[in-house]
């Protein structure tokens, strides 16, 4: 942003053990994404003003909002989902590869209700993120975690529709399927996300 003071962070989204391997939504490649934010972090926290962090945080004994499938055969795998990260559930903790140390703020989301965006959660104080990003003046966010084609795609267009300046690092990301994937990367470079690596970031 040109005469604007850059300041970045990073948008961890939902690195949790449901949606790693042996979760109950689990992304292949979850548990590595989280291993390799940790190494990258060790490397790199200091490229960042703010490393902020979500978790899906769903209620028990709820749809969250139709958010859960009541029956199997509801199940679409777009709208309705088997439940996963309930509050306090293992399911809904950090994944264990995840590098806790370096992250500044802990977001939840989904309280009763679907989302997928980051930017549909809150702070302890709860305070939503766009409101926390814009008072450290955060100008520019790079983009990680789980997965590609929902979370991660939703948070990185929200990102945009705010104003802020978007990479994907996509070497620390994951997707549910090829072709979605590959159909939310479309999606989001027309939205004007930058998708990259770590390895042009770590150069810097």
């Amino acid at each position: 942003m040109d005469g604007v003071t850059t300041r970045r962070a990073l948008l961890v989204v939902d690195v949790q053990n449901d949606f790693c391997e042996g979760g109950s939504l689990a992304v292949t490649g979850g548990l590595a994404v989280a291993s390799s934010i940790s190494s990258y972090l060790a490397a790199s926290a200091h490229l960042y003003d703010a490393v902020v962090a979500s978790r899906d945080w769903h209620e028990p004994d709820s749809t969250n909002g139709g958010h859960f499938a009541e029956e199997p055969h509801e199940l679409d795998y777009a709208t309705r989902w088997p439940a996963h990260c309930v509050a306090d559930s293992h399911g809904a903790d950090y994944a264990p590869g995840l590098d806790l140390s370096h992250l500044t703020h802990h977001i939840k989301k989904g309280m009763g209700e679907p989302a997928y965006s980051m930017f549909q959660g809150f702070d302890p104080d709860g305070r939503p993120v766009v409101d926390l990003l814009r008072a450290m003046r955060v100008t520019d966010v790079d983009v990680v975690g789980i997965a590609t084609d929902h979370c991660v795609r939703a948070t990185s267009l929200d990102a945009r529709a705010y104003d802020l300046d978007v990479r994907l690092l996509e070497d620390l990301a994951a997707g549910v399927a090829p072709d979605t994937t590959a159909s939310a990367r479309v999606e989001m470079r027309k939205a004007g996300v930058e998708i990259t690596t770590t390895t042009g970031v770590i150069a810097v």
